[in-house]
């Protein structure tokens, strides 16, 4: 990320949520050399001047920068669907302060070289920080396993063959083993592929009216269960992604009600959409995991109150014409996120799934604990990582002026509440963009 001149930037007035202390005051944030300097609770005097910047965001929520911990931004190898630059772009957009990539790329990040690449290019060209996921098995193929300390060492965060499930159960107690030993969490991406082959959307009342042919809720649960009885048996750190099922939030709910060493994620479409929204056969719809069913969601949202969904990640999944402008049963699985995943999140705390602290939590200190990243707040010392957000802004959704590549937005047309109006990382304004 380019540097600029070392200016002081107060935030005046803002309502300052920060969800790992429990604060939510009104005051005012006081950032420079990349860093915050002081958070002021009464009404600050100081004036602008060739070295100090002060923004008024009198009504505004200023939070730490939000952290997306599952997205894809295609690089390398698939840089017509999205780049590093441009998923960076979308994510500050996004309000958005970090990404973690996952390694489904071209050639797959499996090796220390292509995570140097990544982050890298992020440093080049990116806007917010990288944080980059690297493979549990060499190529994805579920058959020999990466070398895990070579990755780590390299800057990896996380593993994970996101996008394919780890079928080999004796592979994926290996690498939980393997992967304590380096403090890696293992990211799953829990489907069964016998259950699941051939699918397109979610087994039910609307696959049988549509005709197509449908994957289970069982096969996203039962590989749930299998890898939370294989955390239990090596004391590996599990992460579940995209939790989609009643079933799944059961299993984990009880898993951690038994103190195992497993966290989980879910996405906005899963709170949000439902089967239903495939009777038009739009390919936009067609993600993996499916959209569930409504008991499903109310399922979902049970479990962001509760405490049992740590976080909320978007699987941002940009794809061209190419993927999705096809026949349904030929269509790529995926959805972009990081541009309007925010006024979603925040219809929970509208809706009473959850307070502002407790729901924001999910988007910036939880997926830091879970990646073993330090987390450091709006506090005097920590790095000046910053979202400034306009709760009350009404905007209606259009891919067309999204800055990621990506148009495959399941919410085009959707009038939405709420906006990030500034991203700072590192002490920068690196959306708006000047």
């Amino acid at each position: 990320m380019t540097k600029e001149g070392a200016v002081e930037i107060v935030l005046r007035g803002g309502r300052l949520l920060d969800p790992q202390r429990r604060v939510d005051r009104i005051g005012d944030l006081v950032v420079r050399d990349g860093v915050i300097q002081a958070v002021v609770w009464e009404p600050c005097n100081v004036r602008p001047s060739a070295e100090i910047r002060v923004i008024d965001v009198r009504g505004k929520w200023v939070t730490p920068a939000w952290v997306d911990m599952h997205v894809h931004l295609r690089e390398p190898g698939e840089e017509y669907k999205e780049t590093i630059a441009t998923g960076t772009a979308a994510a500050v957009a996004g309000g958005f302060g970090a990404v973690a990539c996952m390694p489904n790329t071209t050639p797959v990040n499996d090796c220390a070289a292509v995570t140097q690449f990544i982050l890298r290019r992020a440093s080049e060209q990116g806007y917010c920080r990288v944080y980059p996921v690297a493979a549990i098995s060499k190529g994805l193929r579920g058959e020999e396993m990466a070398e895990f300390g070579e990755l780590r060492e390299a800057g990896a965060v996380a593993v994970s063959d996101d996008g394919r499930p780890v079928m080999n159960a004796a592979l994926m107690r290996r690498a939980l083993e393997y992967a304590k030993a380096f403090d890696l969490v293992v990211i799953s991406h829990a489907e069964d592929l016998t259950l699941s082959h051939g699918g397109h959307m979610h087994e039910g009342l609307v696959s049988t009216k549509l005709g197509l042919q449908g994957i289970p809720a069982a096969a996203e649960a039962s590989m749930v269960a299998r890898d939370v009885l294989l955390a239990e048996l090596t004391g590996g750190r599990l992460h579940v992604a995209h939790v989609s099922t009643e079933a799944s939030v059961w299993i984990l709910r009880q898993a951690k009600r038994r103190g195992l060493p497993v966290t989980c994620e879910t996405a906005p479409h899963y709170f949000t959409l439902t089967d239903e929204a495939l009777e038009g056969f739009d390919t936009v719809y067609k993600v993996n995991p499916p959209l569930r069913t409504r008991r499903d969601v109310e399922a979902i949202k049970e479990a962001l109150a509760d405490g049992t969904i740590d976080a909320i990640a978007t699987d941002h999944a940009p794809h061209s014409v190419l993927e999705k402008d096809t026949e349904f049963q030929d269509a790529a699985n995926g959805m972009i996120g990081l541009e309007s995943a925010l006024p979603l999140v925040l219809n929970l705390i509208r809706e009473g799934v959850g307070d502002p602290l407790s729901i924001l939590a999910k988007v910036t200190c939880n997926p830091l604990k879970i990646l073993g990243v330090p987390c450091g707040g709006l506090e005097p010392g920590a790095p000046a990582h910053v979202t400034v957000i306009d709760p009350d802004a009404e905007w209606v959704v259009e891919p067309e002026s999204f800055l990621s590549k990506g148009r495959n937005c399941p919410f085009r047309g959707w009038s939405v509440k709420g906006r990030a109006v500034m991203t700072l990382v590192d002490g920068l304004v690196r959306y708006p963009v000047a």
